[in-house]
């Protein structure tokens, strides 16, 4: 099983109240990706409550059968369309993926 977790931090031209808005707008769009992309098999999306300035605005935690179902996932329409909204608002992103 492969573990892939993103962290998102959003623009700081954005003002905290900004952020958190975005945040949420953007957790509900990656919501709706295990409905729509079959290899997900563990989905869990968070807006950060911390107010250290070292904290990222969202993360994603996400979970799948093999690298070849992750790829499959990274280049579905669906995803790639969430991917497109999130660029208009990051300012960075921090990646993992592990086996387990």
């Amino acid at each position: 099983m492969i573990k892939h977790i993103v962290m998102f931090k959003l623009s700081d031209k954005y003002t905290r109240e900004e952020r958190k808005s975005i945040a949420n707008e953007l957790k509900a769009s990656l919501d709706e990706l295990p409905q729509k992309i079959n290899e997900i098999i563990g989905y869990e999306v968070g807006v950060n409550i911390s107010i250290s300035a070292n904290a990222y605005d969202l993360v994603l935690i996400s979970s799948f059968e093999s690298m070849e179902t992750l790829e499959a996932y990274r280049v579905h329409e669906a995803h790639q369309a969430v991917v497109a909204k999130i660029k208009e608002h990051k300012k960075e992103t921090i990646a993992v993926d592990y086996e387990i």
